[in-house]
C-alpha cells in the first residue's frame, strides 16, 4: 500500500516538474529574441566578411581554464569582421530590450575594441559578405580601449525626423573597461519609458534618459533656441567688470627702479671656507684613450669630478655675499582696480527659434536585423560568448547567474592565487588600486578631465612603480577641479623656490594697491637664465662618436 502511494506521489511530482519545465520554456521562448552560446562551431550561422581589409581569423575556441567555448579573435594587429543575421527583426520601440554578451581579454587589452554592432535591416545598404565599418547600425555597444580612450561605448544612430539623416549620439559619461583578464558580462537595458541602464557584471554603472540633454552628445532633441548667427556685439559694449582707478596717483615715495634683492651686507664668510679650492677638479683616475687623435678630436681634457676637499668644508671657490629681499622694493606701480561704471556684462548674441528643432516622445529606433563584430585590435585572445537579446531583465539576470557567474568565480579565484604568490605582494595591491582608479575615472563631475585621469592610469599600468605617484596626481587633478568649481578657476602662483619672495611682494602689493606678479616672474626668468649660463656644458672630454 505504501509502495503504491509512493509511486503515485512520485508520478505526480514528475508530472508537476515537467509542467513547470514546459511553462518555463514557453516563458523563455517569448522573452529570448536571440541567443548564441557558441557551444557549437559558428560556421554556417555566422558569416565572416569577405572584404579584403578584414584579414583577421575567427576561431571556435575554449576559454582558457574552462570547457566552455566562445568566438575567438585569434590574431593581433588585424581587422576582424563577422556577422549573424537574425531570424526576425527586433523592434526597439514598444517593449524592454536587453542587449547582453560576455567578452574576455585573455591576453589583456592595450589597444583595441570588443564592441558589438546591432545592424539595421539589409535594405539600408549592406550584405553579410560585404560587412564592414560602413554597414549601417542602430546601436553600438561594448568596450573600447586605446591610449586616452577607455570606455564602454553606447552609441545610438538616430534618424533626425526633420532632415532624415542618421546622427551618432554617444553616451556622454560611459563607464570604463575593467582592467584584467577575466570574463566580464556587459548589459544594456532599453526601456519603453526612454530609460537606458548600463550594467557591467550585473552592477549598474549608468542610468540615463535617451531624451535628456545631459546624457547624450549631441542631444537627441535639439535646443528650442539657438544664438542668432547674425547678431553682432555693439562697438561700445564694455565687458570689463573692473578697470584701473583713473583718479589714483602713484605715491611720491614709490621707487619702481628699486631691485627685488640686494646684497646682504651683514653676511660673514663661514669659517673654513676654501677660497683657493675649485668645486671641481680633473678626475685623477682618467687617462687619455690610446686611439685619441688630437688633430681630429681636439686637445684631450680629463673629465671633471667633485673636489673631495669641498665635501667637509662649508664651501669652495670665491665667496660672495648672499642676496636678501630688498625692503625698499615695491615693483612697478599699478592703479588699483575699481568697479567699471560702464560694465554691461559678457555679451552674448540673442536667442532665436531653432529652425531645426523638433519634439520627440520616443527615439526613432531602427529595428535590429543582425549582430556584427567589426573591430581592429592589437591583442589576440579576445573571446566573445553568450550573446543574448531578450525582452525581460530577469532572463538576462538568469543567464548571468548560470552562464557567466560560475566562470567568473573560477577565474577570480585563480587570479587571487596568482596574486598571493607574488614575491613582493604588490600585484594584488596594485590591482585594487587600479580598480579604484578606474572607478574614480567614472565620476561624472570630472567631465573633460576624465581623459587626463585615464592617461595617468594607463601610464601607471605600464609602469607599476608609478602607482603611488599617479594616485597623488589624480588627487591633485580632482582637488584642482574642486578649487576651480568653488573659486571660479582662480590660480595662485606656484614657484616653490620663490614662495617667500612672492608672499612678501604680495603683502606689499596689497598694502599699496599694486600688482607685482609680472615682476616676480621676470625676476625668476632672469635667475634661471643666469643659472643656465653658469651650467653651460664644458668642452666635451670624451671621444666623439664616430
Amino acid at each position: 500500500m505504501e509502495d503504491s502511494k509512493r509511486k503515485i506521489w512520485t508520478m505526480q511530482y514528475v508530472l508537476l516538474l515537467l509542467i513547470g519545465l514546459c511553462i518555463s520554456q514557453l516563458y523563455a521562448s517569448d522573452d529570448v529574441k536571440f541567443y548564441d552560446s557558441f557551444d557549437d562551431a559558428f560556421d554556417g550561422r555566422w558569416v565572416v566578411s569577405k572584404k579584403e581589409e578584414y584579414t583577421g581569423v575567427w576561431k571556435h575556441s575554449k576559454s582558457e581554464g574552462h570547457d566552455d567555448y566562445g568566438l575567438l579573435v585569434s590574431e593581433k594587429a588585424r581587422k576582424h569582421a563577422i556577422v549573424k543575421k537574425l531570424d526576425e527583426h527586433i523592434n526597439l520601440k514598444d517593449e524592454t530590450v536587453v542587449l547582453q554578451y560576455e567578452v574576455r581579454f585573455q591576453n589583456g587589452l592595450e589597444c583595441g575594441g570588443a564592441y558589438l554592432k546591432y545592424l539595421r535591416p539589409q535594405d539600408s545598404g549592406w550584405t553579410p559578405e560585404g560587412f564592414d565599418n560602413e554597414s549601417p547600425y542602430s546601436i553600438m555597444f561594448g568596450p573600447d580601449k586605446c591610449g586616452a580612450t577607455n570606455k564602454v561605448h553606447f552609441i545610438l544612430k538616430h534618424k533626425n525626423p526633420k532632415s532624415g539623416e542618421f546622427v551618432e549620439h554617444h553616451l556622454k559619461y560611459p563607464p570604463s573597461v575593467p582592467s584584467d583578464k577575466l570574463t566580464h558580462v556587459y548589459t544594456a537595458i532599453l526601456k519603453p519609458d526612454n530609460e537606458l541602464k548600463i550594467l557591467i557584471d550585473g552592477e549598474e554603472k549608468q542610468k540615463v534618459n535617451f531624451l535628456s540633454a545631459e546624457d547624450f552628445e549631441p542631444q537627441l532633441i535639439p535646443s528650442k533656441t539657438i544664438p542668432d548667427p547674425d547678431d553682432k556685439k555693439p562697438e561700445d559694449w564694455d565687458e570689463r567688470a573692473k578697470i584701473p582707478d583713473p583718479e589714483a596717483k602713484k605715491p611720491d615715495d614709490w621707487d619702481e627702479d628699486a631691485p627685488m634683492e640686494i646684497e646682504d651686507e651683514d653676511a660673514v664668510k663661514p669659517e673654513g671656507w676654501l677660497d683657493d679650492e675649485p668645486e671641481e677638479i680633473d678626475d685623477p683616475e682618467a687617462t687619455k684613450p690610446e686611439d685619441w687623435d688630437d688633430e681630429e678630436d681636439g686637445e684631450w681634457e680629463a673629465p671633471k669630478v667633485d673636489n673631495p676637499k669641498c665635501e667637509e668644508a662649508p664651501g669652495c671657490g670665491e665667496w660672495k655675499k648672499p642676496m636678501k629681499r630688498n625692503p625698499a622694493y615695491k615693483g612697478k606701480w599699478h592703479a588699483p582696480l575699481i568697479d567699471n561704471p560702464n560694465y554691461k556684462g559678457i555679451w552674448k548674441p540673442q536667442e532665436i527659434p531653432n529652425p531645426d528643432y523638433f519634439e520627440l516622445e520616443k527615439p526613432n529606433f531602427e529595428p535590429i536585423a543582425a549582430i556584427g563584430i567589426e573591430i581592429w585590435t592589437m591583442q589576440d585572445g579576445i573571446l566573445f560568448d553568450n550573446i543574448l537579446i531578450a525582452s525581460n531583465e530577469k532572463v538576462a539576470e538568469t543567464y548571468r547567474a548560470t552562464a557567466w557567474k560560475p566562470k567568473f568565480e573560477v577565474e577570480k579565484e585563480k587570479q587571487k592565487e596568482e596574486e598571493s604568490t607574488d614575491s613582493e605582494g604588490l600585484k594584488g595591491i596594485q590591482k585594487v588600486a587600479f580598480d579604484y582608479l578606474y572607478k574614480i575615472a567614472d565620476i561624472p563631475v570630472l567631465g573633460d578631465h576624465k581623459v587626463k585621469v585615464l592617461e595617468l592610469i594607463e601610464k601607471a599600468e605600464k609602469q607599476p612603480n608609478l602607482t603611488i605617484g599617479v594616485l597623488v596626481s589624480i588627487i591633485v587633478v580632482i582637488f584642482s577641479l574642486l578649487l576651480k568649481i568653488i573659486f571660479g578657476g582662480k590660480k595662485r602662483p606656484a614657484q616653490a623656490n620663490v614662495e617667500t619672495k612672492k608672499s612678501d611682494v604680495a603683502e606689499t602689493s596689497n598694502n599699496q594697491g599694486a600688482s607685482t606678479e609680472e615682476e616676480v616672474q621676470n625676476e625668476e626668468k632672469e635667475e634661471q637664465n643666469e643659472d643656465a649660463a653658469a651650467a653651460a656644458p664644458r668642452r666635451r672630454n670624451a671621444r666623439r662618436d664616430s
